[in-house]
Formats: C-alpha cells, structure tokens, sequence
C-alpha cells in the first residue's frame, strides 16, 4: 500500500471553535511522520478523525484502502494505536491485558499466545508477564501499552504523545523500540511535545498551529528553511544591556526570561564581545527542531 493513510480538506468544529481547518496530508509506507503543535492546535483531534472515532465536518479520509468513518471499522483491524494517557485494565495481569487486547480484533486465542511472549520481550517486560498493573511503574506501563498496540501485526500506528511523563531512560528504550519497528517497514504516525524525539525518530514532520498545517518537510529541510544555522544563548547579569549594544550582530535576537537568543549565520563576532563581559554565560550550538516550532508558533503559554 503506497499510501497507508491519506486526508484531504479535513475540517472539523464544535460549535464556532474551528478545531482542524481544512488540512492535507498523506504517509507513505514504511516513515515514521510526526504532527507537531502546542496544546490546542488540534493534533489529537486529526488523530480522531483519522481513525474515524470522530466524525469530520468536511474532507476525506483513506485508510489502508477503506474510506474513513465509513469503514474505520475495518481500517482499524490493520492499526495500532497508543493513546495519550495509559487505559491499560488494572485487574489484569500484563499478559491478560495483551491477550484480552487481542480478542477484540478477533483473533484467535491460540495466535495471540503466541505473540505474547514475543510482545512482552519487545517492551522489556519478558519476566513481568504475570505481575498485576498497579506493581508496574509508569515507563513499564507505557511499553506495555506500546506492545499492546502490536497484537494484530499493525501496518499503521498512531502514537499519540507516547514518551510523555517519562523518564530519560524509558523514554530511550522506547524509541529503541519505535526505530525497530521503523526497520520493520511499518508506517508511524507520532504526535509529540518533544523536539528531540520528533527529529530522532521522523522521516518527515509537519506543524500544525490553530487548525492548520503551517509547515512541512523533513527535520533538516524545515531547519534550514527557517531558522540561521547558528544560535547563541546569552544569560546573566546584564544581558539586556550586552544585546542592546550588540544584539545587531546577530541576524536577529528573542528575549525569553533572562535569556537573550541570537540567531547568526556567523557566530565568531557576537561571541567575541561575550571575553569582555565575565558576569554573562553563553551557549553556542546549532540551530535545531524547537527553534523551528518556537519561530513558527511563538513562545507564548497555551492554555
């Protein structure tokens, strides 16, 4: 299937709240494409109306070959889906949950026994198959409900948010785990808050920001199409005065809290005035995935 999953003028509101305001998209097989946002922008919605739990105001949506809600039904036999927030049953063992998972796409309890130790290895859990969810802690949780989302051998998986509230390690084993499945030639379709995670693990990215798609490309094309390659952060005592006087030197500057970042295609002369002024710190490095989504949707809180 060259195109797993594929929507076209996808619109959706609630009430005079223009939730997803007319997006395109489309996946190919085997890439791992990532929706960024802030809260609000309506990511978890188009996740919605792509499995066809929600209905769209306007737009069409193919799945796996099956029009979308139309026949999501089907569709959703062929996916897998991480939700936001884990909905594991907490009076099953990991194993109970994998196999009573599994019965809901019908299939049968013998080919699902098999699976599971399998399934449990993948999440790290092999020797925790009987251990009841409340002994699990938050990343065992998380990398059981991604092995969880494997139990029908999806073609397509939804991951939404899936590394949230985790520790540096959990969160490295599960991407370990998403770039297997990578390799395996299955299509992911990631929304995440993490700019690291989304340039690890995506082929191609887009950013959505009040309903629309307001960038597209690989992680390395949107860097280079919207931010200077270099960025200094300049900090401490004095670091309005310090910009005030060579912040030009700069293409250009942000303010954010006591923070002054400088974006430059040449870095050598705006670091040079930093010798003479030992009350600032700075850091040098390349410009990356989140000076991309800051510059496109601000550094305002969403609430």
């Amino acid at each position: 299937m060259d195109v797993p999953l594929e929507a076209r003028g996808l619109t959706k509101s609630y009430g005079d709240n223009a939730v997803v305001r007319g997006i395109d998209l489309a996946l190919a097989a085997g890439e791992c494409f990532g929706l960024l946002g802030p809260n609000g922008a309506g990511k978890t919605t188009t996740l919605r109306l792509c499995l066809g739990l929600t209905a769209p105001d306007a737009g069409e949506i193919r799945m796996l070959g099956h029009s979308v809600p139309a026949a999501a039904r089907e569709a959703r036999q062929r996916v897998g889906v991480v939700p936001q927030t884990d909905n594991l049953d907490p009076d099953f063992t990991a194993r109970e949950n994998l196999l009573v998972y599994g019965r809901y796409f019908g299939l049968p309890r013998a080919q699902i026994e098999a699976r599971i130790p399998q399934l449990l290895d993948f999440a790290g859990l092999a020797t925790r198959g009987d251990a009841r969810i409340q002994t699990l802690s938050g990343g065992m949780k998380r990398r059981l409900t991604l092995a969880r989302a494997l139990v029908n051998d999806p073609d397509l998986i939804f991951l939404d948010e899936p590394t949230t509230g985790l520790d540096p390690q959990a969160r490295h084993l599960i991407w370990a785990r998403l770039k297997q499945l990578i390799a395996q030639g299955k299509t992911i379709f990631l929304t995440t808050h993490f700019m690291d995670e989304a340039e690890r693990l995506c082929t191609r990215l887009a950013v959505m920001d009040h309903g629309r798609l307001i960038a597209t490309g690989t992680p390395a094309e949107l860097i280079a199409a919207h931010i200077e390659p270099h960025v200094v952060e300049v900090f401490g005592d004095g670091v309005e005065a310090w910009a005030g006087q060579h912040g030009a030197l700069a293409d250009r500057c942000e303010h954010a809290g006591e923070t002054v970042f400088c974006y430059t295609r040449n870095a050598e002369s705006l670091i040079a005035t930093l010798a003479g002024a030992p009350a600032l710190r700075y850091l040098h490095r390349p410009a990356n995935l989140e000076d991309v989504f800051l510059r496109l949707t601000g550094r305002d809180l969403r609430d």
